[in-house]
């Protein structure tokens, strides 16, 4: 087996003739043929004894010839690959035998490789960056959601049910006199004022006492099952018992009950600084975002089809695993969402195409700066590789070659490059009302904690 001639098919595409001389190829189809005999079948000779001669008379010379090359073909292109010196970005792609008998095998193959790439102005870019601040409101709801948190169940034995309460109830529906399926439930926990149920359920629960048997009058929404869509329905329901959720006081206590803090002063600091690292976090990331959408944009290449071609290709494969995983096929998540398969391929290929496009634009970055990686970047990437899933670096190490960790860390530190020497542009924010005067705008803020959210107004609209 040897390379026999290459040239350039297209632009970033080259042609390589292979050839496989004909000792290499006999022996080839009388490895197929002694592979297959045992399932060949010929009137006058016993199964698995029919003589390789006989096969080829019978069913002609060929008949092996295409599991033989098969079997040769990726040492032959392999082979002619290191051979050619070639710094492939594909796979083989669009194989044609140009020959194929006794006297060996011709064959082409395409291969695609690395377009060289104009990445224009990388340093200093400009790019929207959303401001990072941390409001009352949000400090405030996070309190909210650590005493939703804590809260603790209260059970209630002298009153009726009202809004808030979680009423534990029997019930069944009715439409026309006949229980429907799906429709019947016991000991079953309803926050009443939730909007969980049909409207008009839960409100005709408030005012019923414990063990009180009742009849809940419903119409289903047109918008509901087609089934149960606009009919009327009677639920047969009891009331089982009534608790209420008690959400502990906003005081030292509380903070110091969540094992952090000592103070609520503390503990709002303490909110403050973690909804401030992801909001940083997020805007980070959106910075970044729109700098790769913009080296995207100003990439120039030409670029071989079948290097879009394989990574939508790659794309699809993961996205159909990932569902695949979760028990859901491919079919079904298309049935479900109602996507049509050729308008997902679209969205899929254009992904690749950014992708592709982005990766040339940070390996020609990481070219120009003359990018070098050390063994401790190397190590760096394979630990994190391996936290990331949970797998040993040995592993990881088995399955990740280091040419491409190598490659992978340096397009890293190619998109650092262009984030340290980016500029952050301040995302527009909304109009602000203008302060009733001067003097009003000029006022400190108040150090008194029930009027700080008027004193920062005040400032803001100072700005």
């Amino acid at each position: 087996m040897s390379l026999k001639s290459v040239k350039e098919a297209e632009a970033n595409v080259q042609e390589l003739t292979i050839t496989i001389d004909a000792a290499t190829f006999k022996a080839a189809t009388v490895k197929v043929y002694n592979k297959q005999k045992k399932d060949i079948s010929i009137p006058g000779f016993r199964k698995g004894k029919v003589p390789m001669q006989i096969v080829e008379k019978m069913y002609g010379k060929g008949v092996f010839y295409e599991d033989a090359l098969n079997d040769l073909f990726p040492d032959a292109v392999e082979s002619a690959l290191q051979e050619s010196g070639i710094k492939a970005v594909s796979s083989a792609y669009d194989a044609n035998v140009v020959e194929i008998g006794e006297n060996g095998v011709e064959f082409t193959v395409k291969f695609a490789t690395k377009p060289d790439a104009d990445v224009g102005k990388y340093k200093g870019m400009s790019a929207e960056k959303p401001a990072v601040e941390v409001t009352e409101d949000e400090i405030n709801a996070e309190i909210d959601r650590l005493r939703e948190q804590n809260s603790r169940l209260i059970d209630v034995d002298d009153r009726a049910a009202k809004d808030g309460d979680i009423a534990n109830i029997n019930f069944e529906g009715f439409v026309d006199g006949v229980a429907f399926e799906g429709g019947k439930a016991d000991d079953y926990d309803l926050t009443l004022g939730s909007g969980a149920f049909i409207p008009g359920f839960e409100e005709q629960i408030a005012g019923k006492a414990i063990g009180e048997e009742f009849d809940v009058n419903v119409n289903f929404p047109e918008e509901y099952t087609p089934e149960l869509a606009g009919k009327a329905a009677v639920f047969k329901c009891k009331l089982n018992k009534l608790s209420y959720k008690e959400l502990p006081e906003v005081d030292d206590e509380f903070a110091k009950d969540l094992g952090e803090y000592d103070t609520v002063a503390e503990l709002k600091e303490g909110i403050k600084k973690d909804i401030l690292a992801r909001k940083q976090e997020s805007s980070d990331t959106a910075f970044e975002n729109a700098l790769r959408e913009k080296l995207v944009e100003n990439l120039k290449a030409d670029i071989p089809a079948i290097m879009i071609d394989e990574a939508a290709k790659q794309n699809k494969d993961s996205f159909i695993q990932r569902f695949e995983s979760q028990g859901i096929s491919y079919e079904q998540y298309l049935a479900y969402t109602g996507m049509d398969e050729k308008v997902l391929d679209e969205q899929i290929r254009a992904e690749a195409e950014k992708q592709v496009k982005l990766r040339l634009a940070l390996e020609k970055i990481a070219e120009l700066e003359n990018i070098e990686i050390t063994e401790e970047d190397i190590n760096a990437e394979y630990d994190k590789i391996a936290t990331t899933y949970g797998i040993d670096i040995e592993t990881v190490k088995k399955i990740a070659p280091v040419d491409g960790i190598k490659s992978d860390v340096s397009v890293q530190k190619a998109m650092k490059v262009v984030v340290d020497n980016a500029k952050a542009a301040k995302k527009k924010a909304a109009p602000k009302a203008k302060a009733a005067s001067e003097e009003d705008a000029e006022k400190p803020a108040p150090k008194k904690r029930t009027t700080k959210k008027a004193a920062e107004k005040k400032a803001e609209d100072a700005e």
